[in-house]
């Protein structure tokens, strides 16, 4: 039924609603995102848990004037669908459809772009900051978990927004639950909701008393300041200069409204603490709020996903296995992950062994110099990170372990197209800004197999080494138990060839064997993107009329170049195609489409090459 949801095409329709008719449009709603979502796939529990709010946020304010600036951004479903993309949500994170993060380009409402976490509150004070200085009458709101308040950003920004005295509400979406459960003082501070809760009782049935003596109430606001500070969550928020109110029931919808339309009158910076639950109004997502919160699609009935079509294990499997054995055999083996537990395959590792396993939150940069305090004192930290958040912590990559050579493994997954989740995901630039740094080895496997012999490789070293590799299956070859160590800086020619050499990295060396054999190319497995094979690669040139270079990166920088740069060393003058990804963001679509899109599978690579042959 949606009698109520039907009718809202943007929120002034949803402001036009009587306040009783809410509670049926977030019903209508819940309903909604539960369909939708099982048919698409997408983030479940975090945007089931957001439905009050966000029907209170946009009947409280004037959206689109007013500003809702959302952090992470995988919470936004129903704010999507109140903004006039209901009928959009069928091709929800599919090629040609909505994002499934805010996204300037697709709405006026969506007023940040996001995809990481911890940068709503900096965006909404800049806006905040904006509208102050142009004079206009502006609200504007940072919509913030309780994971991403973890994150060192998220601090700097309460640090200068209470210095400002901008006029600027931090909704804290507190639902004791990230992607990976929460971990932290922190998170164990914020939990303390039946202490503040008692608290904020006996605070208004006291001031009342005590109101009638004001020397005993000053004497008692002395006292509360100390009482505070064990038992209110807010304490920590108010010293940075905001007004702390809560924590209130998420999912009271009347309590909400209420609440923000009195702080929208407001000035100064405002704190809003909201308790909500995960998965709320779905009990399998209620029940396993990590396992619902990214799904394919599913039958909400019983919650069964639909059957894979691969049986091949995943590269972030393979890794997953390989630490569990390579654990087994050296004791000085330590996992560290910023907060990405299930996704980087470390679920076995923490079960198996808890006390070298590290989860040090949403929280990169420290993620790498804990390792390198910890490679300081004789232990071998490997750290599990994707792509795209390794790009958080690169000043801590550069000063802290490159620079002091020290022997950090970087097992880097979703390297290359990710699909659905979009532009802010896709590990499209590291070899790029990998291959430019001192004392640091970087590795592509083609497969399975070899991603197993390179993660040890590289933990054979007395020195940092990244390991970077797709998201998904590769070809499905067997993977060898027995680890046997790789040389150093070597390709291999997988198929020898006229005239065309194929220089190929990583998970697109299939392809390019596939489009090689059409043409009887050679095709060579590169391995290593630093050090290069210069050996070889000048071997090829001198043997072959056109060397193209194949790589999931953007070409700029990438690895291609990186062969154009030993060929110049060399004095050796080729013509070469370099195949990689644009100069443009990559979009939402499945892996499949982008890769055949950014012509990188077999029959782009050979097309690209048959064209350059041809002119």
């Amino acid at each position: 039924m949606t009698e109520y949801l039907e009718r809202i095409n943007s929120p002034a329709d949803l402001r036009a609603l009587d306040r009783g008719e809410l509670h049926e449009l977030a019903d209508e709603l819940r309903a909604f995102l539960l369909d939708s979502v099982s048919q698409t796939g997408g983030h479940l529990a975090s945007n089931l848990g957001t439905v009050e709010l966000t029907v209170a946020l946009h009947y409280a304010y004037h959206t689109p004037y007013d500003r809702l600036v959302w952090d992470v951004g995988h919470q936004v479903y129903a704010h999507k669908i109140l903004t006039g993309r209901r009928l959009a949500m069928e091709r929800l994170r599919m090629r040609g459809g909505i994002s499934g993060f805010p996204r300037r380009e697709e709405s006026e409402f969506d007023t940040f772009g996001a995809g990481h976490s911890s940068t709503s509150i900096s965006a909404a004070l800049g806006m905040a900051v904006a509208a102050r200085m142009r004079e206009e009458d502006r609200k504007v709101v940072a919509i913030i978990g309780d994971g991403a308040m973890t994150a060192g950003m998220a601090f700097e920004a309460l640090n200068n927004a209470g210095a400002m005295d901008a006029s600027l509400l931090v909704v804290l979406n507190d639902n004791d639950m990230s992607i990976s459960p929460n971990v932290g003082a922190l998170n164990q501070y914020l939990a303390k909701l039946l202490a503040s809760r008692f608290y904020s009782v006996v605070r208004r049935g006291g001031e009342k008393v005590l109101g009638i003596a004001p020397g005993i109430l000053e004497l008692a606001k002395r006292a509360e300041e100390h009482v505070k500070g064990m038992m209110m969550p807010g304490t920590l928020f108010e010293e940075f200069g905001f007004n702390y109110i809560g924590p209130i029931d998420g999912h009271d919808l009347d309590a909400l409204i209420s609440s923000l339309q009195n702080i929208r009158d407001f000035n100064g910076p405002q704190f809003l603490h909201v308790v909500t639950k995960k998965g709320k109004g779905y009990k399998l997502a209620e029940d396993d709020p990590c396992f619902y919160h990214g799904v394919t699609k599913f039958d909400p009935q019983n919650g069964m996903a639909q059957p894979v079509k691969s049986s091949r294990p995943s590269y972030t499997q393979v890794f997953g296995d390989w630490i569990c054995d390579m654990a087994s055999v050296d004791d000085r083996l330590v996992a560290i992950t910023p907060a990405m537990r299930e996704g980087s395959g470390l679920v076995r590792f923490a079960e198996e062994y808890p006390d070298r396993y590290f989860d040090v939150g949403i929280a990169e940069q420290h993620a790498l110099t804990f390792a390198a305090g910890l490679a300081c004192e004789g232990l071998k930290p490997v750290v599990a990170i994707y792509s795209t958040f390794l790009q958080r912590a690169y000043d801590q990559l550069v000063h802290d372990v490159l620079i002091q050579n020290l022997p950090v493994v970087f097992a880097v997954d979703r390297a290359g197209i990710v699909g659905a989740d979009g532009a802010t995901h896709m590990g499209a630039y590291d070899l790029s800004f990998l291959r430019c740094l001192p004392n640091l080895i970087v590795m592509a496997p083609k497969d399975e197999n070899e991603c197993r012999q390179m993660l040890y490789t590289a933990y054979r070293q007395n020195s940092p080494v990244v390991v970077r590799y797709p998201r998904g299956s590769g070809s499905g070859v067997k993977v060898e138990q027995e680890m046997q160590e790789l040389p150093i800086g070597l390709g291999e020619v997988l198929r020898p060839g006229r005239q065309v050499a194929v220089c190929a990295f990583g998970n697109l060396v299939a392809s390019a064997l596939e489009a090689g054999e059409q043409i009887n190319a050679t095709v060579v497995n590169m391995r290593f993107i630093k050090p290069l094979d210069d050996e070889l690669i000048a071997t090829l040139a001198r043997s072959h009329d056109l060397l193209v270079t194949v790589e999931e990166n953007v070409i700029m920088g990438g690895a291609g170049s990186a062969i154009a740069e030993s060929l110049a060393r060399q004095k050796i003058n080729i013509p070469i195609l370099h195949l990689g990804l644009p100069d443009t963001p990559v979009e939402h679509g499945s892996q499949s489409e982008l890769i055949a899109e950014c012509g990188l599978d077999s029959a782009g690579i050979l097309s690209s090459i048959r064209a350059r042959l041809s002119e």
